[in-house]
This record gives C-alpha cells, sequence and structure tokens, in this order.
C-alpha cells in the first residue's frame, strides 16, 4: 500500500471519529435520557453496594438464624460464615464500587477525603436497602420468631455493648485503612485481611454485643423483625470506632511511597513466586 493512501485512510477515521464524537455531545444536549459514562458508573457502584450488602447479611445472619432454629452451623461456624462472606464479596465487587457494604466506612473514607462526599447519601441508602431485602428474605424463608432474631441486641449492659463495638470497629477500619488505602500494603490480600479481621471480632465479641461492627447489619434485621432494643448502640459505636480507626491508621502514615517503588517489582506476590522458582 502507498504511504498516500495510509495517510487518507488515516484522515478519513480521524474525521469519523470527529463525527460521532460530535453526535455524542449533540445527543446529549438534545435527549436528557442520554446517560453520560459517570453516571452509568455511579449507578453500577450502587447496585454493587445493595448486591454486596445483600449477600453479606443474607450468608452472615443467615448463618446465626439458622444455628438458633436447627443448631447445626455452631457459634465457630457462625464466625467463619461472617468472614468468608465478606472476604468473597471484596473480591467479588470490590474493583466496581469498593466494597464497603458498611455506613460506618463510608463515613469514614467521606471524612477522610477517601471516598466523594456527594456520592455517601447514595451509598448509605445502598447498604440500608440491601440489609433490608436481604433480612426480608431470611425472615420468608425461615422460622425467624423473635427467639430466633438474628439481629444484634446487647447481652449485658449498654455501656458494656457500646465499647466492645467500637473497639471492633477500630480495628476493622484500622485494617481496612491500612490494606485499601495505602498504595505500600499488599493489595492482592485486602479481602483475606478484611474477611479474617471480621471473623476475629465475631468470635470475640460475638457472644456479648452481636458484633455488628456496621450499621446496616444491625438495622435490617430490626426493621424487618420490629426489634429495636438497643439499636442506637450498633448506629453510634461502629461509627465511631471507625472514625477512630482510621484517624489513628493515618496518623502512622508516614509516607506514601508505595512498596512496589521501593522493591521495584511490579507485584510483591509476582516477585515471591519468582524467587521461589
Amino acid at each position: 500500500m502507498a504511504k498516500t493512501d495510509e495517510v487518507s485512510i488515516v484522515e478519513e477515521l480521524s474525521k469519523a471519529e470527529e463525527g460521532n464524537a460530535t453526535v455524542g455531545s449533540q445527543r446529549s444536549q438534545e435527549d436528557p435520557t442520554w446517560c453520560s459514562s459517570t453516571a452509568v458508573n455511579l449507578t453500577q457502584k450502587i447496585i454493587a453496594e445493595v448486591i454486596g450488602t445483600y449477600f453479606v447479611v443474607f450468608a452472615g445472619c443467615g448463618s446465626v438464624a439458622v444455628n438458633k432454629i436447627y443448631g447445626s452451623v455452631t457459634f465457630p461456624g457462625v464466625c467463619i460464615t461472617w468472614g468468608l462472606i465478606v472476604m468473597v464479596m471484596v473480591y467479588s465487587v470490590g474493583h466496581i464500587s469498593g466494597a464497603h457494604f458498611n455506613p460506618a466506612v463510608t463515613i469514614t473514607f467521606a471524612i477522610f477525603r477517601r471516598f466523594p462526599l456527594q456520592q455517601v447519601p447514595l451509598y448509605l441508602a445502598a447498604q440500608l436497602l440491601g440489609s433490608v431485602l436481604s433480612s426480608g428474605t431470611l425472615r420468608l424463608l425461615l422460622d425467624s420468631s423473635t427467639p430466633h432474631f438474628f439481629g444484634t441486641m446487647p447481652v449485658d449492659s449498654n455501656l458494656q455493648s457500646l465499647v466492645l463495638e467500637i473497639i471492633i470497629t477500630f480495628l476493622l477500619m484500622f485494617v481496612i485503612s491500612g490494606v485499601a488505602t495505602d498504595s505500600r500494603a499488599i493489595g492482592e490480600l485486602a479481602g483475606i485481611a478484611v474477611g479474617a479481621t471480621i471473623l476475629l471480632n465475631v468470635l470475640i465479641a460475638g457472644p456479648i454485643s452481636g458484633a455488628s461492627m456496621n450499621p446496616a447489619r444491625s438495622i435490617g434485621p430490626a426493621i424487618v423483625m420490629n426489634q429495636y432494643k438497643g439499636l442506637w448502640i450498633y448506629i453510634v459505636g461502629p461509627i465511631v470506632g471507625a472514625i477512630a480507626g482510621g484517624f489513628v491508621y493515618n496518623l502512622i502514615r508516614f509516607t506514601e511511597k508505595p512498596l512496589r517503588e521501593i522493591a521495584r517489582s511490579g507485584s510483591f506476590l509476582k516477585s515471591l513466586s519468582k524467587n521461589r522458582i
């Protein structure tokens, strides 16, 4: 093919692209229903948060209800279920929405300018919707009467449960801040780290406070089953604990230089595998 022919083809393609861009811009001005890519991306994020929160509550609270009804899951099984479902959903939709599934996490990210403030109400609504829908599903599928309540209520004093919720949510947000917001962390292990933290927290605080760490996780079952005893604890405690955990991690974040630049490797895990070979 001659050089002049190649130039003419390139010119024709560039003109066609410019024409398509002009048509697209004119359509967006003339048709208000024409969605921009930003709107579509935000919609995808909201849907991902609804689905993620739905299955986190479905599996976690479902294991609680099944264990109370049939006694087949056992308490260690409930702890493992909570950790596994969070880990699975983080890896499933974390690259779409950030995998918050928790109003306390969303609020904390927004406070420390790691999440757009204007998107906070949409995320909170999506998380609450996912929790309510999931709780309603469990209510329909299982014999979830009041003795089989799969929400969270303080076993002893309100103060004990409040302090415990603050502490365990502090730990959760501290870990999330480390693996999700620090570029020096090993990002491939974020889901495992967060899931393991939730497993440990439920193992410790589950018998006392229910180990909510998540206002949506407690609000959904409370609304569906009309049980509001001590609900404020699971709203105030996780939010205070998450903000404190994010604040403390920011105090020890002394550099923004990624570990990958220091190690001069595309991936820490890949470098480990190469060394082993």
